[in-house]
């Protein structure tokens, strides 16, 4: 398994009616956090304890929150706020 980011819970739903120029910024940044992590946590599966703390990020037009979860390789943008601006 690689180290991959994909939407969780409800965002993909808010993802449906988003612009798609946000959209861009938020897998972008998305795919940076993903570098991030595996960089950080090279033996992902293998990891014990706790996961990082998510966080919020913001990006034109909007913000996103994400979180790691280093067992599963995987960045989960688990909410998106679309400001429209």
């Amino acid at each position: 398994m690689s180290w991959k980011w994909e939407y969780a819970f409800g965002a993909e739903e808010a993802a449906r009616t988003a612009a798609a120029d946000f959209l861009t910024q938020v897998e972008t940044r998305a795919e940076e956090l993903v570098r991030a992590a595996e960089a950080v946590h090279l033996h992902g599966r293998s990891h014990q304890g706790l996961d990082p703390k998510g966080a919020d990020v913001i990006v034109p037009g909007g913000m996103f929150r994400y979180q790691i979860v280093v067992r599963s390789e995987r960045v989960y943008v688990v909410q998106i706020t679309y400001l429209g601006f």
